[in-house]
Parts: C-alpha cells; structure tokens; sequence
C-alpha cells in the first residue's frame, strides 16, 4: 500500500489545520469503521472560494473549489486517525453542493475536482460513490461544499 502521506507530497499538497464547525455540529463522527466528516466548504491561505457556477464561476474554478474542499475533508479524516492517513481503508461516499445557476449542469463535471483527487491520492481505494447536487446558496457563499465517509481500520 502507498504511503499516504508519501503521496500528499509527491503531489504538492500540505493539508491545512482542520476547520473548525461554524454552527452546532461536530466535523467529524466515528461510528464502528465508518468515519463521517462534516460539509467542508472550499477555504483555503486566500480565504473562501466564492462564486456561482454559470454565472462569475468557470468549470475549472469550481472543480479547483472542489478540489480544495477534498483537501479540508482530508485534513478533518487526517484529525481523527491521529494524523495517520494509512488507516484509510476505503473512500465510501462523497456528497457535493454546487452554487449555481438554474440552468448550469455540469454539476458532475466540478464534483470531480474532488473525487479525483481521492483517486490520486488512494488509487482504487478512492473509488467512491457519490452525489453532486446544485445550489441556489451555501454557506458563507462558497462555491462548493463536499461531505464525505470513509472507511478506517
């Protein structure tokens, strides 16, 4: 198996410290081997990623959100295995929120910021299943928010 952290940095990526919740949630619960990790909107050393897809956002803008997004939920599953990323058995599911225009759909096209990065980073391991959903808003009017659950030994 790859080491994961190994990886991060063969792909230029640190991840950032976790963000903490900005209303009454927790950002991550473990239940037996599943580990659910709370909505992590695209935030990064630049601030928030805001825009609306369709409208002042591009594909490519909302898949390098997504992408950020993927990078905070790994920095939250990173927080609760003790900062051991190789207790990532498996990326079950991923759900991304898209801010956008009624008439934007390619909605799948900027979720795969996200989803592919788990690819990279786990190979067939972050093979999920997964929802992408638009938005008329999200929080603090990010682009994009991504949840995820993941499998941990």
């Amino acid at each position: 198996m790859t080491d994961i952290a190994a990886r991060l940095n063969e792909l230029g990526i640190t991840l950032p410290k976790p963000v903490a919740p900005i209303a009454n949630y927790v950002p991550f619960v473990r239940s037996g081997n599943l580990l659910f990790i709370s909505g992590q909107i695209a935030i990064g050393p630049n601030g928030i990623v805001t825009g609306t897809l369709g409208r002042d956002m591009n594909i490519d803008a909302g898949k390098s959100a997504a992408r950020l997004c993927a990078i905070n939920l790994l920095a939250q599953v990173s927080a609760a295995l003790d900062n051991d990323l190789n207790k990532v058995r498996r990326v079950v599911k991923l759900g991304g929120f898209i801010q956008s225009e009624p008439s934007f759909t390619d909605i799948p096209n900027v979720m795969n910021g996200a989803s592919d990065l788990m690819v990279e980073l786990f190979g067939d391991i972050g093979r999920h299943a997964r929802f992408a959903v638009g938005s008329s808003s999200l929080p603090m009017g990010t682009a994009v928010e991504v949840d995820g659950i993941f499998e941990v030994e």
